[in-house]
């Protein structure tokens, strides 16, 4: 009786120079139709692994780190225009034409910024949390400015991470000359928070391709009224809430990704 073999896919990390600024991206591989996955503050490109394996082999997940997240380098600054054209960037580099740009939180709100301002390059949205308006103000993520950038161990790192243990524990990078670093560095992540906050309605509103807003109503960053606000006033969109928390994709793979490819499925 033959054998039956079944064929995995082994996720391939890739840097891209960006003018002397390495850009790292992590391709989850398969045969299937690409999808451009972005994530938020204090994550990375790894932490949609487990929606890969769900998508999988109908879509092929490709997720970079961005600017001063993972592996890609610190950036001199963290505006808005620096992350769409980190993506635009990579996105002309492979090549792939127009594909579904999938964000969460501050990636959520670069994956619809793209869909406005570069059409040519985003066939739909997939928004995981990512509002269309946000208060001014502080921060809310000022306490990792508490956090040492760099430590001798990895356990001291760990101690210093308080809420953001479950997240980032198994996310700190080893130094090629000793000692652990954070995959991300506190003042950058501040300064790139603060510059999401304000009022992004005209791009939210400015693209006409097919969208999934995707809320968890444990703790969301984006409320109810907003996102309902969102839905109905963007012409061509679905909303979708599951129970969970602000990071969707992570907490509920299998339900988030249950979500996205029916909406994916449908186009």
């Amino acid at each position: 009786m033959p054998m039956t073999v079944i064929e995995t896919t082994v996720p391939t990390r890739t840097e891209l120079d960006l003018g002397g600024r390495r850009l790292s991206y992590v391709d989850f591989g398969g045969p299937g139709r690409p999808l451009l996955a972005l994530h938020g503050h204090v994550s990375e490109g790894r932490s949609f692994a487990a929606v890969a394996d769900e998508l999988g082999p109908e879509w092929r997940v490709i997720a970079p780190d961005q600017r001063g997240h993972g592996d890609s380098d610190r950036a001199a600054e963290y505006s808005r225009e620096g992350y769409l054209a980190d993506v635009v960037a990579l996105l002309h580099h492979l090549d792939l034409g127009s594909v579904p740009v999938l964000g969460h939180s501050g990636g959520g709100i670069t994956a619809y910024q793209l869909a406005a301002r570069h059409p040519e390059l985003v066939s739909a949205v997939v928004n995981e949390e990512g509002p269309a308006a946000l208060p001014t103000g502080p921060s809310p993520l000022a306490f990792v400015l508490r956090m040492p950038w760099t430590a001798p161990t990895r356990e001291e790192l760990v101690a210093a991470l308080g809420p953001l243990t479950p997240l980032v524990a198994h996310r700190l990078r080893e130094l090629p000359f000793g000692g652990w670093r954070l995959p991300f560095h506190p003042q950058d992540t501040v300064s790139s928070e603060e510059q999401v906050r304000g009022d992004h309605w005209a791009d939210w509103l400015g693209s006409s391709c097919p969208a999934l807003l995707v809320r968890g109503n444990r703790f969301p960053s984006l409320s109810e009224e907003l996102a309902t606000a969102m839905t109905a006033r963007r012409p061509g969109t679905r909303l979708v809430t599951l129970e969970t928390d602000h990071f969707v994709h992570e907490a509920d793979p299998v339900g988030f990704a249950a979500a996205v490819r029916e909406f994916l499925g449908s186009l």
